[in-house]
């Protein structure tokens, strides 16, 4: 059974910062490509970042790019996403998600086999 476990939400003024985490358990990820989404109310779920696990590519949405960055820790099969300089519009719950197939294309949602339950970032301006 493949779980992943965000963690690291919470609530946080404007220009602050987070650390989320997301901890993947069941498998190896090892060569596997991981990301962040998030969704607020009201809208769809988009794109955030993403890593490749093997080649550490990264690759960031253009709202987020220059103030979060994602890393792994492969010993710990664990993906993170530093988010500095919030702003209200970054308040969403963030998703981390795993893919099996190493080639997918990163920013689209499909291509991801697992999904985390979902952490809470709320930035109050």
């Amino acid at each position: 059974q493949v779980q992943l476990v965000e963690s690291g939400g919470g609530l946080v003024q404007a220009g602050g910062s987070l650390r989320l985490s997301c901890a993947a358990s069941g498998r190896t990820f090892s060569g596997y490509p991981m990301g962040w989404f998030r969704q607020a109310p009201g809208k769809e779920r988009e794109f955030v970042a993403a890593i490749r696990w093997s080649s550490a590519s990264t690759y960031y949405a253009d709202s987020v790019k220059g103030r979060f960055t994602i890393s792994r820790d492969n010993t710990k099969n664990t993906v993170y996403l530093q988010m500095n300089s919030l702003k209200p519009e970054d308040t969403a719950v963030y998703y981390c998600a795993a893919a099996r197939n190493p080639t997918i294309v990163v920013l689209r949602a499909k291509d991801y086999d697992y999904w985390g339950q979902g952490t809470q970032v709320t930035v109050s301006s």
